[in-house]
């Protein structure tokens, strides 16, 4: 590891703590939709697995201390054990498989789409097991609160990855940032 890519992991890491407090809370789900996952998939994008994974460690790491990086400004190791403790958990994985498919898979976006949205349900599956969990509710009634209404956006979030991350990835790569 160089200072390159340290340097780039830090950008992305607090690319996460910006857009991951950044929340809209929804009236029929105790869980908001938030800008955490579009940091999370962008960092992925850009780094690829094994980097992109530990962008994403390093933010849940200064969430889990107390700093206010997850939604809605908070933190501390009482959010893993809330209703987005399992999204949270969820992101490492999705960095894991949304990365494989990038880092595998360089130059074909249609692989890159496929790769984000197995990691994005991957994501909700660990999410809608705690909230199950949590809420004591079935696993479909999980999934009809944390994870059917939130799908439009995740969607777009998925798009503005692929073209604003496709569009930097291609700067970094002329810049002998990323390979």
């Amino acid at each position: 590891m160089n200072t390159k890519k340290v340097t780039l992991i830090g950008l992305m890491t607090a690319a996460i703590c910006v857009l991951g407090p950044i929340s809209f809370p929804l009236p029929i789900s105790p869980v908001p939709i938030s800008l955490g996952l579009l940091g999370v998939l962008l960092a992925t994008y850009l780094l690829g697995m094994k980097w992109g994974t530990v962008s994403c460690l390093v933010y849940l790491l200064l969430g889990l201390v107390g700093l206010p990086v997850f939604t809605g400004f908070s933190g501390g190791v009482g959010k893993l054990f809330g209703p987005t403790g399992g999204y949270l958990i969820g992101y490492i994985f999705l960095t894991l498989i949304a990365g494989f498919f990038i880092s595998k898979w360089p130059a074909k976006w249609p692989l890159h789409l496929a790769g984000m949205i197995l990691g994005v349900a991957v994501c909700y599956l660990f999410g809608t097991l705690w909230l199950s969990y949590l809420m004591k509710r079935t696993f479909m009634e999980a999934l009809w609160l944390g994870v059917i209404p939130y799908i439009p956006a995740d969607m777009v979030k998925i798009a503005i990855t692929l073209s604003l991350g496709g569009v930097i990835r291609r700067q970094l790569g002329k810049a002998g940032l990323v390979g």
